[in-house]
């Protein structure tokens, strides 16, 4: 069974073709800095390569381009998209509509519609995925995961807020979490490798960021809320802020609501410090003297520090950190920022081992750390897949 799956972040595209149930990636490859002047494609097979600098200003124009290249004469890998069985797409919300791996119809679109308010970086451009797919896969089944499915073990003690009753009961309203594909793919691959069940945090960092509690492999609390926005400081979303900041600002400096929530999904967070959302582009500033710069990573790295905390706290203990995404597997300084001055946590960097690169599973810490510090790349694609086979094969 050939699956193409399809993973719409904020601000890029990430996009497998594997052969189920052998997972066997065809294909791979991603977009990034969609809607920036410069974006990034990457285009892999087995006997191709491709790499391209060019202006992608929005995801339909990503997906169509992605859809030309798998069919392309000379680099493609599929003749027809009749080859194509299913379309597996990542759905950052799914509210309380949705907690498990779901085939796609009119009625599924729309309650992800529904949503677009709560995660308007995301499930519009989740949707336009779906509706992209329906057109060019038109004979395969279209599947939707969903990032908040994993968090559904939170207990009502964590995702409750301190709201009158009636707004979690009749309306819903309460902790989703996000990142969950990626969360749920990382913890199992840790459980596997430390060989027990043990208190884990996973850190998901990329220009959406996110933390989790994981207890005897269950997720138990998360930094993400009712929406993907607060929580740790993200690429242009500010993360936590006192509630008071937004009434002020539309109460005695004038803002409309619009306004400011437009601030803070994509004009705070790193953006907002900085000028830039890219951390690459902060690091290298920071690098050369840029004050800014310097003052946001550490502002960064303060923030994870304390979640890493709270949730030690939380689950009674720490066996084992573990950095994923673009940010966490690939930003040594990001890490050793987050690991520094956490020796009452157990935690001691081998900074040696943290400049290495791998795709591989790599312990980071020394060997005298009580706590075990991993860097695991996550692989939302593969989990999604191996979701979308099983509910098709049952």
């Amino acid at each position: 069974m050939k699956i193409v799956i399809i993973n719409s972040g904020s601000s890029s595209i990430k996009y497998q073709l594997i052969e189920m149930p052998a997972q066997k990636v065809i294909c791979s490859g991603m977009i990034d800095r969609i809607g920036l002047e410069a974006s990034n494609l990457t285009y892999e097979t087995s006997s191709n390569k491709i790499e391209e600098i060019l202006p992608i200003a929005n995801h339909k124009i990503g997906l169509e381009k992605i859809a030309k290249l798998l069919m392309d004469e000379n680099v493609g890998v599929i003749k027809s998209t009749q080859e194509i069985s299913a379309v597996g797409h990542r759905i950052v919300h799914g509210g309380s509509n949705f907690s498990d791996t779901t085939i796609i119809d009119k009625e599924v679109k729309d309650k992800i519609k529904q949503l677009f308010d709560l995660a308007p970086l995301h499930n519009p451009a989740n949707y336009e995925g779906i509706v992209v797919a329906e057109e060019i896969f038109n004979s395969a089944k279209q599947v939707a995961v969903f990032d908040t499915a994993f968090h559904q073990t939170i207990p009502v003690v964590a995702h409750k807020y301190a709201l009158p009753n009636y707004l979690l009961t009749e309306n819903k309203i309460r902790v989703y979490g996000f990142h969950g594909t990626s969360h749920k793919y990382v913890s199992e691959k840790a459980i596997n490798y430390l060989d027990n069940n043990s208190n884990i945090i996973t850190i998901h960092l990329g220009n959406g960021c996110s933390m989790t509690a994981v207890k005897n492999g269950k997720s138990i609390d998360t930094s993400l809320g009712f929406a993907p926005m607060n929580g740790l400081i993200m690429g242009t979303r500010s993360g936590d802020v006192d509630q008071s900041v937004i009434f002020y600002l539309v109460k005695t400096l004038g803002y409309s609501i619009d306004a400011v929530n437009t601030m803070l999904q994509k004009q705070s967070g790193m953006l907002g410090l900085t000028g830039f959302s890219d951390l690459r582009e902060i690091e290298a500033n920071a690098a050369n003297g840029n004050a800014e710069c310097q003052l946001a990573l550490a502002m960064n790295a303060y923030r994870i520090k304390k979640f890493i905390g709270s949730y030690s706290a939380a689950m009674n203990g720490l066996d084992a950190i573990i950095f994923t995404a673009g940010i966490g597997e690939n930003s040594s300084n990001m890490r050793k920022l987050v690991c520094e001055d956490m020796d009452y946590f157990g935690l001691e960097l081998d900074h040696t081992k943290n400049e290495i690169r791998s795709k591989e599973i790599r312990e980071i810490n020394t060997p005298n750390s009580k706590t075990k510090i991993l860097v695991i790349p996550t692989n939302e694609e593969l989990e999604i897949a191996h979701q979308v086979y099983e509910l098709l094969m049952n």
